[in-house]
């Protein structure tokens, strides 16, 4: 019995270090993981960043230049995150190009679902949140074209065929 004992614990050793002598990651690498601001929320005198995933980052400096987007709020979410109709909002907002970001003013979840405006006030109509970085190509496509010089929004329930409508707003300045 003891015998057996013995081999036991032997075998339990040479596991052991062959697991951490020629197994186990030897090297160990710090890093900060930031999160990426999404959206502004504004919920009554409080401004807190959210970042892409719908987490509220208290912590965060809101920055200004671009400055975020708005998502108004009568309060904060219980639990630091968002759900519902808002993380749909925060999750395209997310995926917005980077050439893009200036022009972003507010977010709302609309009759159409999530509604983007820009500065110079044309509506992007995003409907849902699936895929949101094939809606924002489509209507960077849109906003590019040059025989559009004027439009009140743009649909992109269907992003391979926008529809646009409207003439009421000029189109962003380019940078």
């Amino acid at each position: 019995m003891s015998r057996r004992l013995a081999v036991v614990g032997l075998v339990v050793v040479a596991v052991a270090a062959a697991y951490w002598f020629l197994i186990r990651d030897r090297t160990v690498a710090p890093a900060v993981h930031s999160p990426r601001p999404a959206a502004l929320l504004e919920a009554g005198e409080d401004e807190v960043v959210v970042s892409a995933d719908g987490a509220l980052v208290r912590w965060f400096p809101v920055p200004s230049d671009p400055p975020l987007p708005e998502l108004p709020a009568a309060e904060p979410p219980k639990g630091g995150r968002l759900r519902g109709p808002m993380l749909e909002q925060v999750r395209v907002l997310a995926a917005t190009p980077e050439a893009l970001r200036p022009y972003l003013e507010r977010s709302y979840y609309g009759d159409t679902g999530v509604d983007v405006v820009l500065t110079g006030g044309i509506e992007l109509r995003f409907g849902d949140d699936t895929q949101a970085a094939r809606k924002w190509r489509a209507a960077a496509a849109v906003l590019a074209d040059p025989t559009i010089t004027a439009l009140d929004y743009v649909d992109l329930h269907a992003p391979n065929h926008p529809a646009t409508g409207g003439s009421g707003h000029s189109l962003p300045p380019v940078p």
